[in-house]
């Protein structure tokens, strides 16, 4: 945007076939113009650079492209997405490419739309914001974004209940540290969040509707909720999926279970 408001073209280059471990540190929400430095870190220490003939410096790669973005734009799309559905064609800025460097033979490794290292990627970063939102409000203990829900749209936090409200304050901070997020399930430590079966034994046995289901609706939703309104809003929904405290004895689950 600062380039366009200028006049001026945008430099940029786009690498195929990096090492894995750039990829993902790409994919995180580390401070703007970190993401090598993370890389290095990841690999050891330090990560190979190059600088491009516009000025663009780039890791080690099998293929890079060079080139610029301008004014231009194109319809983009359709194409599938992480939840496994088309995205709408949108209007986006076209790079023209001017160069290509290529190694001999070169190789890369290609990630499938929708598949388990998309929704990897994709959520990775949202795990610790939302773990360390939660921190804030109540005791957490662990927090994942569900293969089911994309990766991305779904959420279970496991906490430490010290009050009766500790549930609903965390479904909040869950919220705000992850926009897109659409469900977000509060269980109890003895819950394994990474079994689906435990967690929905948690809202079958532990949510009464009245009381434990929060509806928001009318909020900023993800661009990627094929169920977003035209607006871009959408309806959040979160469950608290804990032990009413002072009725543990009840609600315990048998030891053998």
């Amino acid at each position: 945007k600062e380039a366009l408001a200028a006049g001026e073209n945008l430099p940029v280059a786009v690498t195929v076939g990096t090492h894995p471990l750039v990829t993902f540190a790409t994919s995180t929400r580390v401070p703007e113009g970190k993401e090598l430095a993370y890389a290095a870190e990841l690999l050891g220490g330090e990560v190979a650079v190059r600088r491009c003939a516009n000025g663009v410096r780039v890791p080690d790669a099998e293929i890079v492209l060079e080139g610029y973005i301008g004014a231009e734009v194109a319809s983009e799309g359709p194409f599938v997405d992480i939840t496994g559905t088309y995205d709408p064609v949108r209007q986006q800025p076209v790079i023209e490419f001017t160069r290509m460097y290529c190694k001999e033979d070169p190789i890369y490794h290609g990630i499938l739309p929708a598949g388990d290292e998309h929704k990897l990627l994709m959520g990775a970063p949202y795990e610790p914001k939302i773990y360390r939102a939660v921190s804030e409000v109540t005791t957490v203990r662990n927090v994942l974004l569900t293969k089911g829900g994309a990766g991305y749209l779904h959420a279970v936090v496991q906490i430490r209940k010290n009050t009766n409200g500790d549930a609903k304050n965390a479904i909040m901070a869950a919220f705000a540290a992850h926009t897109s997020l659409k469900h977000v399930v509060v269980v109890d430590e003895d819950i394994d969040i990474y079994d689906p079966h435990d967690v929905e034994y948690a809202i079958a046995t532990r949510v009464r509707g009245d009381a434990d289901i929060m509806v928001i609706s009318g909020v900023r939703g993800s661009s990627l909720d094929p169920m977003r309104l035209g607006d871009g809003t959408n309806v959040k929904v979160g469950v608290d999926a804990t032990i009413v405290m002072g009725r543990e004895d009840e609600l315990k689950r048998a030891e053998w279970l």
